[in-house]
């Protein structure tokens, strides 16, 4: 016996294959879609930078081999959150350029916003003094050195010095980063100084990289960053080398008996940064999102790979 099959009876074979297919790619562009919002949204709204902080913070306390302080770490957040929350707001014609899609964020929600920078402070406030005079200060100097960064000394603003915005907001981290654990308990003088000088370099580079995605905004309103100063080229090298001072630093810092335990992620973020500065110095690139993920989110893959390595080891 011959069976036939009509074009009409293949159709109903394939037609629940079809909406199953349809079913699939339906539901990855809408989780694609939830996806970059919810990035948008972090990074646009400063919870990732903060969050960020926070994660910088634990890794001192890492480093240090300090019982971690849930206020201290609570309180890196809501610091940083301010901190970046008053530089968006004000810089909303500068990022209108370079970047139209966060500026037109914060103008929209500017009252939303300024209103969690208010309480976002109080609770910064709050939380470093259940602890000590100490954790105050420190608490307070990214914003100390940022009035007098912003405010005209003799004629002159320390924002318009090529290359002076770097040096603050990585001082501003690495004091954070450092001294935050040593309101909780004293270590070394030199393991200190080790680590101070490691945090600071990582955000001399980060914020630098930075200036290379805001490079066209920044000449179009006459404000001399690095890379518009140096020409990507040159601002390659210089990050490069700067990276570079980190290798024997982790020799020297091992020698001394330092972060014995940390050598492996110490050693990645060292590479990482090789990488990321070869990829967003690229000439051509056009820089999204991905260098918020991957530059200002580097704490949070330090932390992960931190996490493994300790199961594995």
């Amino acid at each position: 016996m011959v069976f036939k099959t009509s074009r009409k009876d293949l159709d109903k074979f394939k037609c629940p294959i079809s909406k199953f297919n349809a079913c699939i790619i339906c539901f990855l562009k809408i989780f694609y879609f939830f996806i970059g919002r919810s990035v948008s949204f972090l990074t646009q709204s400063s919870l990732f930078i903060a969050i960020n902080c926070l994660f910088l913070v634990y890794f001192s306390f890492l480093l240090y081999g300090i019982d971690e302080d849930i206020n201290l770490l609570l309180s890196s957040f809501f610091i940083t959150y301010t901190i970046y929350g008053l530089d968006k707001l004000s810089n909303i014609k500068e990022d209108s350029i370079s970047l139209p899609e966060r500026a037109g964020f914060i103008y929209r929600y500017r009252m939303i916003i300024t209103a969690t920078i208010a309480a976002s402070y109080f609770f910064a406030f709050y939380l470093s003094i259940l602890k000590n005079c100490y954790s105050l200060l420190i608490v307070h100097f990214p914003l100390l050195i940022g009035i007098i960064y912003s405010i005209k000394i003799l004629k002159i603003r320390l924002k318009d010095i090529t290359g002076i915005k770097n040096v603050v907001v990585a001082l501003s981290w690495a004091v954070l980063g450092t001294f935050f654990p040593v309101t909780v308990h004293f270590k070394d003088f030199n393991e200190i100084i080790y680590i101070f000088y490691f945090i600071f370099m990582k955000f001399f580079i980060n914020t630098t990289l930075f200036d290379v995605r805001d490079i066209k905004g920044d000449s179009m309103n006459g404000v001399i960053t690095i890379p518009v100063f140096l020409g990507l080229k040159r601002t390659k090298k210089l990050l490069f080398t700067l990276n570079s001072t980190l290798i024997p630093w982790i020799v020297l810092s091992y020698l001394q008996g330092f972060f014995h335990a940390y050598l492996f992620v110490l050693t990645f973020t060292i590479i990482y940064g090789y990488w990321y500065i070869l990829h967003f110095c690229a000439e051509g690139l056009e820089i999204g999102k991905s260098l918020d993920l991957l530059v200002d989110g580097e704490w949070v893959t330090v932390i992960i790979v931190t996490l493994i390595s300790i199961r594995l080891i």
